[in-house]
């Protein structure tokens, strides 16, 4: 979800070597290229393909590892690739871009201002290869970044199509109305905000172009999966839900829990400063397998180690 919030992956298809920074409030994100450029939004198929071993396996009560050995025939047919010789070899760059790309970022918890970086993933070895150069099996082993999102669920489903959209400002586009419309019926953002969560480079006026040429053809064959997206004369994008949405595979039923006290969103608001506490609750509800002993104090437990995760917003 972190990767769909921030603008982790270059949009472009030649290698991009800016160093890009994301700020809000003190809090701030900056991606760094290797020599090889900065990951990009194809690139990230590969750490969807291995999230999406590990939460098969997690669903199915089997202990995960963040090092995963998968077959690169299974990975390219899953992604939508092509299987021949040119297929093997960009995978073989894409898992050097992902290996090479650090992200650093600050998070403010207990009072503390702490530094992380890391890799998207920490490294990639091919386990064997035929006489022809091509592998055939390969072993990742992801960042802890990566991992701690699956072992917390912090991940969400995507469309089978999604792999089938090839340009790269499309693919981010349903990222961005994956996370933030969700089911819901509509979401709306302005083009503006747009581009600067898309990472996009283009000027204004090319931004603009780029967006309506997605748009008419998703009019004309409503390629785009899950959602439609329209723009309108005032510079607002607007992503209308289809209804496929699906649940993810690993939700579980709502538990049945009661209201909560005045006092449990008050303090809520104090080990979780700046969020919105009714969002929690949502999250809180939908994350939690069976009713507490105390769903005040669970609920309060959850808001603090959410902000102690991911900081003020």
């Amino acid at each position: 979800m972190a990767s769909m919030e921030h603008p982790v992956f270059s949009l472009s298809t030649k290698p991009d070597h800016r160093v890009r920074r994301y700020e809000h409030g003190s809090t701030y994100v900056e991606v760094k290229p290797s020599s090889d450029g900065l990951a990009t939004v194809h690139d990230r198929d590969i750490l969807i393909y291995c999230i999406s071993q590990l939460m098969a396996a997690q669903n199915a009560g089997q202990p995960v590892s963040p090092v995963l050995h998968f077959r690169a025939h299974d990975l390219l047919k899953a992604t939508n690739r092509m299987t021949n010789g040119q297929g093997y070899e960009a995978l073989k760059a894409a898992l050097e871009r992902l290996a090479g790309t650090r992200i650093s970022t600050n998070i403010t918890t207990g009072g503390q201002e702490i530094f992380e970086t890391f890799g998207i993933i920490e490294r990639a070895k091919i386990v064997r290869e035929t006489r022809e150069g091509r592998m055939q099996e390969v072993e990742v082993k992801l960042s802890d970044w990566a991992f701690n999102a699956i072992k917390h669920q912090e991940v969400l489903t995507l469309h089978r199509d999604y792999f089938r959209l090839r340009k790269p400002l499309e693919r981010r586009m349903y990222e961005l109305a994956r996370k933030h419309c969700g089911k819901k019926e509509e979401w709306k953002i302005s083009l503006a905000l747009l581009q600067k969560k898309c990472g996009s480079s283009s000027t204004e006026k090319e931004f603009r172009r780029l967006v309506s040429n997605i748009v008419q053809e998703d009019v004309r064959h409503q390629h785009m999966p899950d959602y439609s997206v329209t723009l309108d004369d005032g510079y607002m994008v607007i992503f209308r839900s289809r209804g496929s949405v699906p649940l993810p595979l690993f939700s579980m039923p709502q538990v049945a829990i009661g209201h909560l006290s005045p006092e449990a969103y008050h303090d809520a608001r104090i080990v979780a400063q700046g969020w919105d506490v009714y969002y929690l609750e949502r999250e809180w509800r939908d994350w939690i397998t069976e009713a507490p002993r105390d769903a005040d104090a669970a609920f309060i437990g959850f808001c603090k180690k959410w902000a102690e995760r991911r900081g003020n917003p």
